[in-house]
């Protein structure tokens, strides 16, 4: 770091920015200056005394009320640990009571982010030139399925979650804007323009189409038989939500529940546990078919525009009526341009669309796919990103592997 002081040992110094750096990941504003600052405030403070390093460092990072208790936590946890140590960070934390603290343990999962990291960092160090039998954690946990995961690997897999991105296409705007490589002569335009050149059409105004953000609504299940994967993909929904522009998450059980203005905050912890409060059917019965027709009457069009597009996450278990799932699916089909099924069974290699609510759904999904690891999600990523080649009533239903299933073989 530039303007680092030279009087403090390199070792007080990396630990005060990684210090920086734990904060900054719990959600203060930390910049490279306040590092900066730091490092001063502490060489004029000495490190005899923790608590003239805590209050100058308690000056120079915390801005606001809402960190205050944010920083005390993370300075108690941070400075009882070693940072050479390789012990896990859950045995290390010290008891600091036995009643839950939620931000206490949003300070926890960041402190395991950094220990996590320093590993992996010292890990690639020792990793030897023949790569011919080199165990990849990271690679195997990309196929692991998430109801297989530990608790370590689900909270990795979620800080891999968090640095995806879906850079799905946009669509085509029906109305034409002023371009410069435009096809069309914008010509009320190009007459005000000309006026000065005696009516003579020298500066020509062109115009062409123009693209926007297609909106995206995600359906997610969190019935009994998806608990396994019901908080994974309630951390996917507030990742999309935060990567795109418009999207719009609702969860079913035997009731819809919209989650959208829960999944727009910041901090994925707090955005999680707020939606699993407005729930109130979670990990109970299914009835898909009673939550479309909810969908169907009361948000299609307040959300669901032109060109959008809808991802139904489901296993397909319905304990409702077949026929009107039948209908609702059909009638949400003509208003999107695309709609696709995410199934998590499919991951299995034995697995066959035979319930009820699946052989309902299928004859009117765009693409059928698995969702039950992190490489599935990244497909997920390569479908979304190439919808403008797609037409839009699609193939009857795309299997992962490229396979079709026509309605009449079901």
């Amino acid at each position: 770091m530039p303007n680092r002081p030279s009087t403090l040992e390199h070792a007080v110094s990396d630990r005060i920015v990684a210090f920086g750096r734990l904060l900054r990941r719990v959600g203060l504003r930390v910049g490279s200056q306040q590092m900066i600052d730091a490092l001063r405030a502490v060489e004029v403070v000495g490190i005899n005394r923790k608590r003239d390093v805590r209050h100058a460092l308690f000056g120079v990072f915390v801005s606001r009320h809402e960190d205050f208790d944010l920083f005390e936590q993370a300075f108690a946890l941070f400075w009882h640990l070693g940072a050479a140590d390789s012990t896990p960070v859950q045995d290390m934390l010290p008891d600091l009571g036995k009643k839950k603290n939620p931000v206490r343990s949003r300070v926890q999962d960041a402190l395991s982010d950094v220990f996590d990291t320093d590993l992996e960092k010292d890990a690639r160090q020792a990793i030897s030139y023949d790569t011919f039998a080199t165990y990849s954690a990271v690679e195997r946990l990309r196929r692991k399925d998430f109801a297989d995961c530990t608790a370590a690997e689900l909270a990795a897999a979620r800080r891999m979650l968090r640095e995806m991105v879906w850079p799905i296409a946009p669509r085509r705007a029906r109305r034409l804007r002023s371009r410069k490589s435009g096809r069309r002569v914008q010509l009320r335009k190009t007459l005000r323009q000309n006026l000065r050149f005696a009516g003579e059409f020298i500066d020509l105004r062109m115009q062409g189409p123009t693209t926007k953000p297609r909106p995206v609504i995600v359906l997610c299940d969190i019935s009994g038989s998806m608990e396994p994967y019901a908080r994974m993909f309630l951390h996917f929904m507030h990742a999309i939500t935060g990567g795109l522009d418009r999207v719009e998450s609702f969860v079913f059980g035997t009731r819809l529940t919209r989650i959208t203005r829960c999944l727009l905050r910041r901090d994925v912890d707090e955005a999680v546990a707020e939606a699993s409060r407005m729930v109130c059917d979670w990990a109970g019965g299914t009835r898909i078919g009673e939550a479309l027709r909810e969908f169907n009457w009361h948000w299609l069009r307040r959300v669901l525009r032109s060109g959008g597009v809808v991802l139904i996450i489901s296993d397909g278990c319905d304990r409702g009526d077949d026929g009107l799932l039948s209908r609702e699916m059909e009638r949400l089909r003509r208003g999107c341009h695309r709609l696709i099924w995410l199934n998590p069974l499919l991951g299995y290699d034995a697995y066959e669309p035979l319930t009820k609510g699946m052989l309902a759904a299928l004859p009117h999904v765009s693409d059928f796919l698995p969702v039950h690891n992190l490489e599935a999600l990244e497909d997920l990523g390569a479908v979304l990103s190439g919808l403008e080649r797609h037409g839009r009533t699609g193939p009857p239903c795309v299997y992962s592997d490229g396979m079709q299933l026509a309605p009449e073989t079901l």
